[in-house]
């Protein structure tokens, strides 16, 4: 089975890197892990079930057509606050006590905005999602060998895509009320990647408190009580009957 894939959101920069977080001294307080916020989920069922390997599928299919369409989503959830997101509001791609640097192709480190850094992590995610010797959509045309570690690449991008919109733009997407949208696509991502290790632990690990709150299953609403039955009046036969004589 083959699955339709497509990359339908393009930026401009491409380039292969590697990126690296080094610590700032102060962390703020994270207004997304307050429950008024953290109740809101597009979803109310267990996300696990999304992610699980069909008995039918091939891994590879599976990952990529999953991968693809978190590419997607991603970038489309962060194109809603991309004009919150500039050079002068974004100085360092930051995301909770991280700073992330990007590596060029030559392994030059980098400290870019975070626009530039979103800029270049989508560019060469659209650029492996679409190149047909990478993530194959014909039939017979087989995966190559270094298609995991290249799916793990992605994935870990585009965690540090998700980290910054929570820690650096949760109340521009609260303004928006996108908040239940955010909130579902990262538990979605983060159960995802956990189901098939494709994010070492320790790159996600600044995020776990959120992670822990949000991929815990939405607890069913407790049902309503039923209404009291008012006492029923007494039969006509079961009354007694008085006759005057």
């Amino acid at each position: 089975m083959r699955f339709k894939r497509n990359g339908s959101y393009t930026l401009n920069r491409k380039s292969k890197t590697k990126p690296n977080g080094k610590k700032p001294p102060t962390e703020e307080k994270k207004q997304y892990l307050e429950l008024e916020y953290t109740k809101i989920r597009v979803v109310d069922f267990d996300l696990k079930e999304l992610v699980v390997l069909p008995r039918e599928i091939d891994l590879n299919e599976w990952l990529a057509s999953n991968t693809t369409t978190f590419f997607n989503l991603i970038n489309l959830q962060y194109s809603t606050i991309s004009e919150f997101c500039t050079g002068d509001t974004c100085q360092a791609m930051t995301a909770c006590n991280t700073i992330y640097y990007w590596y060029d192709e030559r392994g030059k480190k980098t400290k870019c905005t975070a626009p530039q850094y979103v800029d270049f992590v989508m560019s060469l995610c659209q650029k492996l999602v679409t190149d047909e010797e990478i993530f194959p959509t014909k039939y017979g045309k087989e995966f190559p060998n270094s298609f995991e570690s290249l799916v793990k690449k992605i994935c870990r991008y585009l965690f540090h895509v998700l980290a910054h919109l929570y820690w650096a733009h949760f109340k521009e997407t609260v303004a928006l009320d996108l908040q239940g949208h955010l909130n579902t696509l990262y538990a979605h991502f983060i159960v995802f990647v956990r189901e098939f290790n494709l994010v070492d632990p320790k790159e996600t690990c600044i995020m776990d408190d959120l992670s822990e709150i949000l991929c815990t299953p939405v607890p069913p609403p407790a049902p309503a009580p039923a209404p009291s039955t008012p006492a029923s009046a007494p039969s006509p036969s079961s009354q007694n009957h008085v006759t005057e004589r």
